[in-house]
């Protein structure tokens, strides 16, 4: 699971001339490069995520994103296709026609999944465009940013490491 989303990040990376990757290196610096409008937004996901997020996820750069992963610190075995780097949970990236989170829960507890696609029509007006553990919202207006807080705040650092492992095991 988590290779084949690893896989179709970096193909999207090289190939797919919509998907725009930046060369930033911060977080300040990715907000930085963006037009005002998707800035306005992606300090608004930024600030939802920081407020959100359970204790222990780490602000990053990751895959040319914003990205919110489990440290070395408390968990050294990293990202098991890439170990040097941190174990990702968490992406938000401005693209040419959208803008994107990346919730790796998503995809691998299909209870969470079904609560949020169960949870979005309450909360948006446009009709849910969904991959495998990417949301993508082409209005700006549209974006349901307290279901997206309510997401993140579901799952601790804890039960990631727990569903990554035994989704690992399988």
């Amino acid at each position: 699971m988590f290779t084949y989303i690893s896989y179709q990040i970096k193909k999207k990376l090289q190939k797919e001339p919509n998907f725009m990757q930046s060369k930033a290196t911060t977080p300040e610096q990715y907000l930085a490069e963006l037009p005002e409008e998707r800035r306005i937004v992606m300090e608004k996901l930024r600030s939802v995520a920081s407020k959100k997020l359970p204790k222990g996820f780490n602000e990053v750069i990751s895959y040319g994103m914003l990205g919110y992963v489990v440290p070395h610190e408390i968990y050294p075995n990293g990202y098991h296709c890439t170990p040097e780097l941190p174990l990702p949970f968490f992406n938000i990236a401005s693209q040419k026609n959208s803008i994107n989170i990346y919730h790796m829960a998503l995809y691998g507890d299909k209870q969470l999944y079904d609560w949020f696609v169960t949870e979005y029509p309450k909360h948006c007006k446009s009709k849910l465009d969904m991959g495998k553990s990417c949301v993508r919202f082409n209005k700006l207006d549209d974006i349901p940013f307290d279901l997206i807080g309510e997401l993140l705040s579901r799952i601790t650092v804890e039960d990631w490491i727990k569903m990554y492992e035994k989704m690992l095991r399988k």
